[in-house]
């Protein structure tokens, strides 16, 4: 989600205190939260822990891009 590890940040960022999550933006908390409700719904599916990671990393691409770029380009609004 982040690009790193929490090892890895926290050895980036010895100053911070807290958790990547503390420092997270209001988009990446949001594409967060909706990766741990579709893992969860994934489990409870029987999609082995290897092929949830690989979906769940498509999709947090795929909602970042949404969610820092406002992709509205297939979108039409109601008249």
């Amino acid at each position: 989600m982040f690009g790193l590890t929490a090892k890895m940040w926290r050895k980036q960022h010895p100053e911070l205190k807290g958790n990547i999550r503390d420092y997270a933006t209001i988009n990446e908390l949001i594409c967060l939260s909706n990766m741990e409700n579709l893992n969860a719904v994934f489990i409870d599916q029987g999609i082995p822990q290897g092929e949830r990671l690989i979906k769940l990393n498509q999709i947090a691409i795929r909602q970042m891009n949404i969610l820092e770029n406002g992709d509205n380009s297939s979108r039409k609004l109601l008249e």
